[in-house]
């Protein structure tokens, strides 16, 4: 019989060790898993790719990225939005060298070969005497197999037969809206996104925003006494404020809520909540809107939103953003954040620049918690490369609030999808999202 590939034997460890709330630290680092994470799971995830918004006239572009693979987001002269593959049919160089713009066509810049913004290929040098019969219609460029949107959010899959988005999102889209769809305007985009490289990961940011409420009272300790944020509203351990809320078809969930009739609203002020409409969302969906302090989660793989209130002083008063960011793998143990800062489309000008300066101040690169994160992190994943954790097969906890450790009981009347408990003393989100990865890494392939 042959021996199982190192890959399998990683998996076959995590299948085992998680049911007892361990993780194998070569998870984080191994580079032949990270190889085959880029093929079974960004080959066939469904992943965020922007904003309807940031292409708002036909022609408009850019550049992003599934797994490492380069592409172009463009809206094509009809309008349609498009996630076509950056590389010439000719000899595969890279199409579009430049991160936005607006154009008709993209031409190759190696032997010019010339394709509308549609993928069709249009042009090709010295086509009457080298390439006589040429059917162009056979040369387009290569696309994203499936593009949809969902509340403005475009997301692409390059598997042809993985269902569609909103099957994929499942229940998840249930907390989405909470975030999205309060106003009839929904969450406008505030700028380009924010763009910076992080020596740790992929994963270690996405499990993360499923609910690592344990880690901001020590990690964030100096945002807290600064007053930039209640500790209530970043996690302080206990059932008071705390709501984590996973298996939620593979995704989830964790919430900072003010319990009681108080209106929070992520501290948006009156100018915005006045637009706020109950009757967009269900009665709970609103509630939970209305007690919301933080609310942040992971759409699997690799995409997560963070709705938050907060100030950059104890003089100012607190106000509210909505940012959403993918970590953009790079390699083993180096990933690329991208972060864009969204608010309430009908919130003033005024506003709008007040929110954009919260969500530049806290979580961006040069973010008062974003600091604070990417100072831990890479740290990870120098444990998780090292020989010793190798040797010694090194596995990491995750058993916090997991089967008879837990002291607080699961809402049975949770009105929303998923499994939800009212304390910030677990990390039953951080599990489901290393159970969607083990699932999706070990499932037959298509």
């Amino acid at each position: 019989m042959a021996q199982a590939s190192e890959v399998e034997q990683i998996l076959g460890r995590v299948a085992r060790e998680m049911t007892d709330g361990l993780l194998p630290a070569q998870v984080f680092a191994d580079p032949d898993l990270y190889r085959a994470e880029l093929r079974r799971i960004f080959a066939r995830a469904w992943t965020f790719i922007g904003f309807e918004a940031e292409l708002p006239s036909p022609g408009d572009y850019a550049l992003r990225r599934i797994g490492e693979d380069s592409f172009i987001f463009v809206r094509d002269g009809e309008g349609e939005l498009r996630v076509l593959f950056n590389a010439c049919r000719h000899r595969g160089s890279q199409l579009c060298r430049a991160d936005w713009g607006n154009t008709a066509h993209f031409t190759c810049p190696y032997h010019g070969w010339s394709y509308r913004n549609t993928g069709e290929l249009t042009a090709v040098p010295a086509r009457d005497m080298g390439y006589r019969g040429m059917d162009l219609s056979a040369w387009g460029l290569h696309a994203a197999a499936q593009v949809d949107s969902y509340c403005g959010m475009v997301f692409a899959c390059l598997d042809p037969s993985a269902p569609p988005l909103e099957t994929y999102l499942g229940d998840m889209r249930w907390y989405l809206d909470i975030q999205f769809k309060l106003t009839s305007g929904g969450m406008e985009v505030l700028g380009e996104p924010h763009r910076w490289i992080v020596d740790a990961n992929w994963k270690q940011g996405a499990e993360n925003f499923c609910g690592d409420s344990s880690h901001t009272q020590i990690t964030h300790r100096s945002v807290l006494e600064a007053g930039y944020i209640p500790s209530e509203a970043a996690g302080a351990p206990g059932a008071a404020h705390g709501l984590q809320v996973h298996d939620c078809d593979g995704h989830a969930v964790s919430m900072r809520q003010q319990k009681g009739s108080a209106s929070v609203f992520w501290d948006y002020p009156e100018e915005v909540t006045r637009h706020f409409d109950s009757a967009r969302l269900s009665t709970a969906q609103f509630d939970l809107a209305r007690g919301g302090m933080a609310h942040l989660g992971t759409v699997f793989p690799n995409f997560s939103f963070l709705h938050v209130g907060l100030t950059n002083s104890r003089e100012q008063e607190a106000g509210g953003y909505l940012s959403v960011r993918v970590w953009q793998p790079t390699g083993p143990t180096k990933m690329e954040i991208w972060n864009w800062i969204l608010a309430p489309r009908e919130a003033s000008d005024a506003y709008k620049r007040r929110a954009y300066q919260l969500g530049t101040n806290s979580f961006s690169p040069s973010g008062t918690f974003e600091q604070d994160d990417v100072a831990i992190w890479p740290g990870i994943a120098r444990t998780a490369s090292s020989v010793f954790a190798e040797m010694n097969e090194v596995a990491f906890n995750y058993q916090m609030g997991l089967g008879k450790r837990f002291n607080v009981a699961p809402i049975e009347d949770w009105p929303g999808p998923g499994h939800a408990v009212p304390s910030n003393a677990g990390e039953g989100g951080m599990r489901t999202f290393h159970e969607s990865w083990l699932r999706m890494m070990t499932s037959p392939a298509p």
